[in-house]
């Protein structure tokens, strides 16, 4: 681990998606126990990872996690309260219970719904990380670049010095860029003084449009099981 302090990757599973039923569980490609079974599989390919900390309360997690080889006892499962686990569960109550179940070092919070994601990114992240704490950064976040034209609710163009659509090359509009949710990291004291997953700091890392592709929605996952198909075969 380099020396470096303890990094514990706290990964959410619970049961009950609507928008797509059993979306961490159900069948994912060729991979009976679907995205959670890939996203296990990918951290515990990280080399910088000391633990990966399941919180759930999904039994088919529980077990499709414990059906994983996990020689160095990486993987804990967690069992998250099930006042925790419903639709209207506030975010902000769910960061403030994780510092309960890591007591130390430093969280790098992913999700299972972004499949392209590997160990050795995550790794390049967390290297990142300990720069970007040396440049005064208190935590990092990944995200990626959008350009293209935003309007408001008026229709006027957001993004651009014009109020007309005047159509200048997207490449020349201001870069912004998206929450991509596939990477949020910061030291537990930041979740403990600031009930939040990020600092007052954080910098920026920048991943792909496939890289972070996000799982939200039914045709997310047919896409997502089509582009995993395809690099299989590269």
């Amino acid at each position: 681990m380099n020396g470096k302090p303890i990094v514990s990757f706290f990964l959410p599973v619970r049961k009950g998606s609507q928008r797509v039923i059993n979306k961490s569980t159900r069948p994912f490609a060729d991979l009976s126990g679907g995205l959670l079974e890939l996203k296990l599989r990918q951290l515990l390919s990280s080399q910088h990872l000391h633990e990966i900390v399941l919180s759930t309360n999904d039994e088919e997690a529980i077990r499709i996690s414990n059906s994983i080889e996990d020689p160095n006892k990486k993987i804990r499962i967690e069992r998250r309260p099930d006042h925790l686990c419903v639709d209207t569960t506030a975010l902000s109550d769910l960061i403030q219970y994780v510092p309960s179940i890591i007591q130390e070092g430093h969280i790098l919070w992913g999700h299972v719904t972004t499949p392209f994601v590997l160990g050795m990114d995550y790794d390049e992240v967390i290297e990142q990380y300990w720069k970007e704490l040396d440049k005064g950064h208190d935590s990092l976040l990944s995200v990626s670049a959008f350009q293209n034209f935003l309007l408001n609710s008026e229709g006027r163009v957001f993004n651009s010095d014009s109020s007309e659509f005047k159509w200048p090359r997207t490449q020349d509009l201001p870069t912004l860029y998206e929450v991509n949710h596939a990477v949020f990291m910061a030291p537990r004291s930041i979740y403990l003084e600031k009930n939040n997953r990020l600092g007052a700091n954080p910098a920026l890392y920048k991943m792909d449009k496939i890289k972070s592709w996000d799982i939200d929605w039914e045709d997310d996952f047919t896409m997502a099981e089509a582009i995993y198909e395809k690099l299989r075969k590269l």
